[in-house]
């Protein structure tokens, strides 16, 4: 699987728990990871934690990811128990989950679950938790479960609770009156004002950087990739059915009826220009649940139907899978350790001059730097904010998703990236304009420097340099 912190969605939560523990950081342009939080305690709750405990965030942070993750093949592996009764075919589904942790959803841009600590990690644990429960016949120690997962991370929550929805009415109703009762509860649905208010432009543009939230732009193989799924559920219901499997049949019927409604709200929702506001809430990530129990129940089949009692084809299974995983991490993270553990040194040039900020220049520092950087050659993804520690101008890649969720920050997310969207023919006039208009008084730029910069370090590949 890896580990990563500080890359692509840790650029927003650590950085957002590096604020709270020290306000003196991020004095300029903190809302572009402040104001996405404001619907989770998630950044209060670790902050809170390190405090009380005195746990470096470094360690805090790696020690919740190894809890969410071991939390979730837990609740995986009880529910597995519930339809499987042969230990191996239990462990095997476990086995493929712990695999594919890192498998990504179809055209949703989420994994199963994240290489660094992140809120949904957490939230997928406790959904997990509900869903064991709910299985048990104990639905009210759901509710705990739910409850503490929506102020973690909101939609993962929601969409939790929708499948928890479903599973329930499955096992409690015949299918005809869970139907009527489904009919009737979509019936009542209001939408809210704010859902048709007209977004402004600066929106819009943000919101076309992120292919994956429109619908009809995907291609045949993420189509492909939604719709498979709850075919296959489909097909488990049939013929679980019909060898008087009935929890597994109903578990079956479950996920492809809440997978069916998500994916008809989703087309009307990424096919109406009136509903364009509801497309940040990225409904068709409802399949992150679906491909979770897809991975589980499909490694339970193959524990039952091929790897048995074997040794070598349990041996042969493990090597592929995990090898497989593993050689697509190292292509996403080419430049990078593969376990970024706390306290490790990195020769990778970007964490390097990162490292070197952090540690030289003033806390109320405030850079420029390539608005696409996050996607330089060898960069890997990692968030400058959450590991220089510093103040920067808007990046065009992942400021620009948080942009799509908190459109008040459109305009200011466009002129910071306009002003340096020539960023490759930079000379200083260009740098002492940003300087001028934006306050930035550092800059991160490529080695060996534009001329009239004041740069105070460099390595092979980047400097950093004042601004005069």
């Amino acid at each position: 699987m890896g580990y990563h912190p500080g890359t692509e969605d840790d650029g927003v939560y650590l950085t957002a728990v590096k604020s709270d523990l020290n306000p003196a950081l991020y004095p300029h342009d903190s809302d572009f990871f402040r104001l996405q939080l404001q619907a989770t305690l998630f950044d209060r709750w670790i902050a809170g934690f390190v405090r009380f405990t005195h746990i470096p965030l470094a360690g805090t942070e790696l020690l919740f990811q190894f809890a969410s993750i071991f939390v979730i093949l837990a609740a995986c592996w009880s529910i597995a128990r519930t339809f499987f009764e042969d230990e191996r075919v239990q462990w095997a589904g476990v086995a493929l989950v712990a695999a594919m942790l890192t498998l990504p959803v179809s055209g949703t841009a989420v994994y199963l679950a994240d290489q660094h600590l992140h809120p949904r990690n957490m939230a997928t644990a406790l959904v997990l938790l509900a869903v064991s429960r709910i299985l048990r016949d104990k639905r009210w120690q759901a509710v705990p479960f739910l409850l503490v997962s929506f102020v973690l991370h909101p939609i993962m929550a929601l969409l939790g609770i929708s499948f928890c929805f479903f599973l329930t009415m499955a096992l409690l109703e015949p299918v005809h009156a869970w139907l009527r009762s489904l009919r009737d509860a979509l019936a009542s649905v209001i939408p809210l004002g704010w859902i048709f208010e007209s977004p402004t432009p600066s929106w819009h543009r943000a919101l076309e950087t992120r292919t994956y939230m429109f619908l009809y732009r995907w291609t045949w193989y993420e189509w492909l990739g939604a719709i498979g799924p709850l075919v296959l559920f489909w097909l488990l219901w049939r013929v679980a059915l019909k060898h008087g499997e009935a929890k597994l049949a109903r578990f079956g019927l479950a996920v492809f009826a809440y997978g069916v409604v998500h994916q008809a709200a989703s087309m009307l929702v990424t096919g109406s220009p009136a509903l364009v506001r509801l497309m940040p809430m990225q409904p068709m990530r409802f399949l992150h649940l679906v491909y979770l129990f897809m991975v589980l129940i499909g490694g339970c089949l193959i524990g039952r139907y091929f790897l048995k009692a074997s040794a070598l084809r349990w041996a042969a299974f493990l090597i592929i899978t995990c090898f497989g995983m593993y050689a697509s991490q190292r292509v996403l993270f080419a430049a990078s350790p593969h376990l970024e553990f706390p306290g490790t040194r990195s020769s990778n040039p970007w964490l390097e001059s990162f490292e070197w900020i952090r540690n030289n220049t003033p806390r109320d520092a405030y850079f420029a730097l390539n608005p696409k950087y996050l996607e330089a050659p060898g960069e890997d993804y990692h968030s400058f904010r959450a590991l220089a520690d510093r103040s920067q101008l808007a990046d065009e890649v992942k400021d620009t998703a948080v942009v799509t969720q908190v459109p008040e920050l459109a305009s200011d997310w466009e002129k910071q990236i306009d002003a340096a969207s020539k960023w490759q023919n930079f000379d200083l006039a260009d740098f002492q304009r940003l300087k001028r208009d934006f306050g930035v008084d550092w800059a991160l730029v490529s080695y060996p420097a534009p001329q009239g910069l004041d740069c105070r370090w460099h390595n092979q590949k980047l400097s950093v340099c004042r601004i005069p």
